[in-house]
């Protein structure tokens, strides 16, 4: 069985923190092909979406993390799941890229491009506006200066205490992560210095996740990851949600693995290829 990844250069990944390489992981660790994409190595030939694709070998070994063994071009529908976790922008690039995978037979797709291009990560929290904090979102600087001095989200004092990522599989709640931002700093997000610390689901966080079930799942997003920050939601992130590694390590989870077993079940593969190899 042959799982992709549609990602930012493996040679770049941290490896003690990156989601996508956790997944790589666990798909070696079941003896699963991995394959690596990039949004610049796919091309569409005779109407059918194709790439270059390396396949590899990865280890948790910063520096040594991985090796090729196969590098060609190959039709996407070679592959039986291939894992869309290409970082932001959300430019045109992106787009076009979304809309080449579609393109002729291919494999299962997590997460699926229509939802990539419809689930902006701010604004699609604003379909549930009693979820989230007061927020205004315009280019017209006198009516953000109008809305709270010039803040076009209202500050939550909460975000000092830390800001709660929730891992969503399938509409439902994976695990979850609070962030905890430096001294000095108001945002907690990993990539500003942000520490992790252990996190419980709430009954606000449930419903928060129960309410966003319905409409992630019509749009074919079942990897997802929802900052909520004092009971209020603020963002829903669907590219490439990170977050597995960290609540692993606090909670002594695998995380990976629950994620592949949804992903190869999903595809309609053997039973005993999600149970491991």
């Amino acid at each position: 069985m042959r799982i992709g990844f549609l990602m930012d250069p493996l040679e770049n990944v941290r490896v003690d923190h990156d989601s996508t390489f956790a997944l790589m992981l666990e798909c070696r660790r079941r003896g699963l092909e991995v394959r690596e994409l990039r949004q610049e190595w796919l091309y569409v030939a005779d109407g059918r979406a194709r790439a270059r694709m390396r396949t590899v070998e990865v280890q948790r070994i910063a520096g040594a993390h991985f090796r090729v063994s196969v590098d060609a071009d190959a039709p996407l529908a070679e592959l039986d799941v291939l894992f869309l976790r290409k970082d932001p922008p959300v430019d045109v690039d992106f787009v076009r890229a979304t809309q080449m995978v579609e393109l002729g037979p291919g494999p299962l797709l997590i997460n699926h491009p229509r939802g990539l291009r419809a689930a902006n990560e701010k604004l699609f929290a604003l379909r549930f506006p009693d979820l989230v904090p007061p927020t205004l979102v315009a280019r017209d600087l006198p009516r953000l200066r109008a809305f709270i001095d010039a803040q076009a989200q209202a500050y939550l004092p909460a975000v000092r205490e830390g800001d709660k990522r929730i891992i969503l599989l399938g509409g439902e709640p994976l695990g979850a992560v609070l962030r905890v931002p430096r001294e000095g700093e108001l945002r907690a997000n990993f990539a500003s210095g942000g520490s992790a610390a252990p996190a419980l689901l709430t009954p606000r966080d449930r419903e928060i996740c129960r309410r966003l079930a319905p409409a992630l799942s019509e749009l074919g997003l079942w990897l997802v990851g929802i900052d909520v920050i004092g009971g209020r939601l603020t963002e829903v992130n669907v590219t490439s949600p990170t977050g597995l590694v960290e609540i692993d390590a606090l909670n002594g989870e695998s995380l990976e693995a629950r994620v592949i077993d949804f992903a190869l079940q999903r595809a309609g593969l053997p039973a005993r290829a999600a149970a491991g190899m």
